[in-house]
């Protein structure tokens, strides 16, 4: 899935505001937290943790921390953790985009698929949310791990309505119109694929099986050789080999 770790950013110098140095708090709290995405980037996790632990003392309610906290409880594989720091941002800041796209993404890794695709939802609700597109691919993908392929049809539409070229989004349906066989409906979203991204060795293969299926030896030849090519240690060029791309 697509994973959301970056943080609104912040800037300039913690300067003390009021007798309580409130916003001062707040400041340096976000300042950790902003580190702390900076090393989980990194694989720093024991920094990351110091970091928030800091920036979570400073600011209790802070759902950027609470948010990021729960990523990395997750990847920590403290799942128990990672979902009470979800919840507590999402008490802080019920509509925050981040976190109920992440917190989605949680729920579906557990198997609740359902609470998952409802988490994508909510998040994309809120208008000022700048990516909307990627929760509802999540969702998708989401949907997919279910089995629920005319969920994932639906979420991965929505995705496209918001953004044509989301890549994730082109190929997930030009896979999804291939296993129905719908060959030439397939063919188009791996060509708005092509248009917008590199070539990997899925969507090759992707190609190859969709071209086959039209009768198209020659770009079929064309898609076999370019995976031969660049991508010779993949699987799908060992499936190639083994004549199961079909």
């Amino acid at each position: 899935m697509l994973a959301v770790l970056l943080l609104a950013a912040c800037g300039g110098t913690p300067t003390r505001q009021g007798p309580s140095g409130a916003e001062d708090k707040q400041k340096v709290a976000a300042l950790n937290t902003q580190l702390a995405v900076e090393y989980m980037k990194d694989g720093d996790n024991e920094l990351a943790l110091r970091k928030l632990e800091k920036a979570l003392s400073l600011a209790p309610d802070s759902p950027d921390a609470h948010n990021a906290m729960g990523l990395l409880r997750n990847r920590l594989g403290q799942h128990d953790e990672a979902e009470t720091h979800f919840r507590a941002a999402l008490r802080s800041d019920p509509g925050n985009s981040l976190a109920l796209n992440n917190y989605g993404q949680f729920l579906c890794q557990q198997g609740r698929f359902e609470e998952g695709q409802a988490r994508f939802i909510d998040a994309v609700k809120n208008p000022l949310y700048r990516t909307p597109e990627v929760a509802l691919a999540n969702a998708g993908l989401c949907a997919l791990q279910a089995a629920d392929t005319g969920k994932a049809e639906e979420h991965f539409r929505a995705a496209l309505e918001k953004n044509p070229q989301l890549p994730i989004a082109l190929l997930q349906m030009g896979q999804l119109s291939h296993d129905r066989g719908d060959f030439v409906a397939a063919q188009r979203y791996v060509a708005r694929y092509q248009a917008v991204a590199p070539q990997t060795p899925r969507s090759l293969a992707l190609g190859i099986r969709i071209e086959q299926a039209l009768g198209n030896k020659d770009q079929a030849a064309s898609y076999e050789l370019a995976l031969r090519n660049r991508f010779p240690d993949s699987r799908e060029t060992g499936q190639l080999l083994r004549g199961e791309l079909k």
